[in-house]
């Protein structure tokens, strides 16, 4: 379960990926327009700490891209390379933006999702001492997989490219970039549908090594 907060952002999450997409070898789109939400979800993190937030963006007529990432509360040890950017959360505070690819959590619950079929966070917003539900704006599902329930471990390797290749001791896993772009890959499959995508897009794979 992912709790929300209403609450103010600055800079807006959006605002983080206008100044940081741009960057990124994978990222196809104009210059100086601005980026637009199109669907999302989110995973748990068993340990409450991170937040975990897949974003489907696109900019100006460019394509859908994908963008996973972790929110904490301090900064990711060794991890200044995939940091999107902090923000101000007006009721948690500080926090620092990664690129999830490179945040460990999101590798454990992407395996999670892919090979034991964790599926989605229900999201819930905290209302005056109520929980109100969140219908979620995509839906994704899991072909499952060869290594259910095995250990993921840290990442070893991270190749920022499209599909961004994940290297764990146990597992390989391949996020899209761009879905519907490129070519399937073998191993479990997390697919996702969203408004105006009716047939399932591949968005991860997961591979045992």
């Amino acid at each position: 379960m992912a709790l929300l907060h209403r609450a103010e952002i600055r800079p807006t999450k959006l605002e983080l990926l206008a100044a940081w997409l741009p960057g990124r070898p994978w990222f196809h789109g104009p210059a100086g327009a601005d980026v637009v939400r199109v669907a999302g979800f989110r995973f748990d993190d068993p340990a409450g700490a991170v937040g975990i937030e897949t974003i489907l963006v696109r900019v100006g007529d460019g394509p859908v891209h994908q963008v996973p990432l972790t929110y904490r509360g301090a900064p990711l040890e060794g991890a200044d390379g995939w940091l999107v950017g902090t923000t101000h959360h007006s009721a948690l505070g500080p926090r620092w933006v990664y690129d999830a690819c490179g945040d460990p959590v999101y590798a454990a619950a992407l395996a999670a999702a892919i090979l034991d079929g964790a599926g989605q966070a229900e999201e819930f917003f905290e209302v005056d001492g109520r929980r109100e539900y969140r219908t979620p704006s995509m839906t994704i599902t899991s072909s499952g997989g060869e290594v259910g329930g095995a250990a993921v471990g840290a990442p070893r390797r991270v190749l920022d490219g499209d599909p961004t290749i994940i290297v764990t001791d146990t597992v390989e896993l391949a996020v899209v970039r761009r879905p519907g772009a490129g070519e399937a890959r073998a191993g479990g499959t997390l697919s996702g549908t969203w408004p105006g995508q009716a047939t399932p897009l591949p968005l991860a794979y997961a591979a045992p090594r």
